[in-house]
C-alpha cells in the first residue's frame, strides 16, 4: 500500500466538551500577543515569552479532550523543526498564532459566570458551582473542535452550542524562538510547594508599593524553613514572610512604622534547599512576576523552584473537572547582583533540563 494514503489525513484534530476550560487555562499566559504552539502525541504545548527574560508555558494534555488525533506521518518536510522531535524522528509541528484572537474565539458564546449578565443562550440555571471549573460554570455544552491540516495551514477552531455553529481559522506564523529559557531541574537550589492563593495574596500586598523588583530569600532559620518575599518602591517597602510556625506581613510606611499581621498555619508543604546551610537570594522584575497573577488566582498549589543559576520556575497546579489537573509554568531570569548588594533589606528582617508543565512536581 502506498504511503501517500496515510498522509492524506490532517496532522491534528481534537474535540473538547468545554471551550471555557481551554479559555481559562490559556488565559493564564495571555500577557503576550503571540503564542507558540507545538503539537505532539501527548497534547498541545502553548508558550509565550517577553524580552527573553520571562516565559509562560501551558500544556493541554490529550486527556482534556474527548477526542484527540495526532497523525505524525502527515507532518510534511516543510514543517518547522523543533528541538523536541518525537521518538520516531518525525518533527513535531510548531507554529505561532495570535493568542488574543484565540482567546476571543473561545469565549465567542459568552463565558462569564452564570448570571443575568450572560447572553440568553449561554445561561445556566443549575445550582452555583463548587469550583471555578465545575460543569455549569464551564459551559460544558460549548463543544470546541480544533484542527490543523498541514504545515502552513491555519488553526481551525469550531465552536458549537445547540444549533449555533461558528468556524474560525487562525493564521499560523513561523516560530519566533527556538528554545525555552534554560532551567535545570537536576541542579535545583530551592524547591518550595505551597498554596497558590497565599502567593497571590503576598504579591497583591507587595504591589501596593509600586515596586520594580521582587526579592526572594530562602534559608533555614533556627532549624525551621524561612521563605520571604520583599519589594520596595516609590510608595514604601514591604515584606511577606512564610515559615511553618506563622505567616507575618510587615508594611513599612514612610515613617518606618511596622504593622505586623500574624496567623498560625502550616504554610510550606515542601521546603528543600540543595545546601541547608546556605541562603538563597535572587531578585526578579516585579511586573513580570505579576503577569502570573491569573494563574495564581485559579491554581490550588504552586511549586516555587530556583536552579543554581537563579532562574525561577513557578509551576501552578490547576484543578479541572472530574479530579483532573493541568499545569501552567512560568520561568523568570534573575537580576545579576553586584558583590555586596544582595538581599540587604531582607537581612534586616527578624530573624528551584528543560521542564514541561506536563512534568509536574506537585
Amino acid at each position: 500500500m502506498s504511503d501517500l494514503g496515510v498522509e492524506e489525513g490532517p496532522i491534528f484534530s481534537a474535540i473538547s466538551a468545554s471551550a471555557r476550560q481551554l479559555f481559562l487555562l490559556l488565559r493564564c499566559i495571555g500577557f503576550a500577543d503571540k503564542a507558540q504552539v507545538q503539537i505532539s502525541e501527548e497534547g498541545l504545548r502553548f508558550s509565550v515569552e517577553e524580552s527573553s527574560v520571562m516565559e509562560g508555558l501551558c500544556f493541554l494534555e490529550k486527556s482534556l479532550f474527548t477526542s484527540y488525533v495526532y497523525n505524525s506521518t502527515s507532518a510534511r518536510p516543510s514543517t518547522p523543526i523543533s528541538q523536541d522531535s518525537d521518538a520516531t524522528g518525525v518533527d513535531q509541528p510548531i507554529f505561532q498564532i495570535s493568542l488574543p484572537s484565540l482567546l476571543e474565539t473561545l469565549q465567542i458564546f459568552g463565558l462569564t459566570d452564570p448570571n443575568t449578565n450572560r447572553p440568553p443562550w449561554a445561561r445556566d440555571n443549575h445550582a452555583a458551582p463548587s469550583t471555578a471549573f465545575s460543569s455549569n460554570v464551564l459551559g460544558m455544552n460549548h463543544v470546541c473542535r480544533l484542527g490543523y491540516d498541514a504545515s502552513g495551514s491555519p488553526l481551525s477552531v469550531i465552536l458549537e452550542e445547540s444549533s449555533i455553529k461558528t468556524t474560525c481559522e487562525l493564521t499560523t506564523y513561523e516560530p519566533a524562538f527556538a528554545t525555552d529559557i534554560p532551567f535545570s531541574r537536576k541542579d535545583l537550589a530551592l524547591k518550595i510547594i505551597m498554596r497558590a492563593s497565599w502567593l497571590h495574596d503576598a504579591i497583591t500586598e507587595l504591589a501596593s508599593t509600586s515596586p520594580t523588583r521582587l526579592t526572594l530569600v530562602a534559608r533555614m532559620q533556627d532549624g525551621k524553613p524561612y521563605f520571604a518575599l520583599s519589594a520596595s518602591g516609590s510608595l514604601g517597602s514591604a515584606r511577606v514572610e512564610f515559615n511553618n510556625a506563622k505567616a507575618t506581613t510587615f508594611a513599612l510606611t514612610a515613617t518606618n512604622t511596622v504593622q505586623p499581621d500574624t496567623s498560625p498555619s502550616l504554610l510550606l508543604e515542601t521546603f528543600q534547599l540543595a545546601d541547608p546551610t546556605a541562603k538563597v537570594v535572587n531578585s526578579y522584575k516585579f511586573d513580570m512576576i505579576q503577569k502570573a497573577a491569573r494563574a495564581m488566582a485559579v491554581a490550588t498549589k504552586v511549586s516555587v523552584r530556583g536552579d543554581a543559576q537563579g532562574v525561577l520556575s513557578l509551576q501552578f497546579m490547576i484543578e479541572v473537572e472530574a479530579g483532573k489537573v493541568s499545569f501552567v509554568d512560568f520561568r523568570f531570569v534573575p537580576f545579576v547582583f553586584e558583590e555586596g548588594d544582595e538581599g540587604d533589606e531582607v537581612d534586616n528582617a527578624v530573624v528551584d533540563d528543560e521542564v514541561d508543565p506536563s512534568e509536574d512536581d506537585l
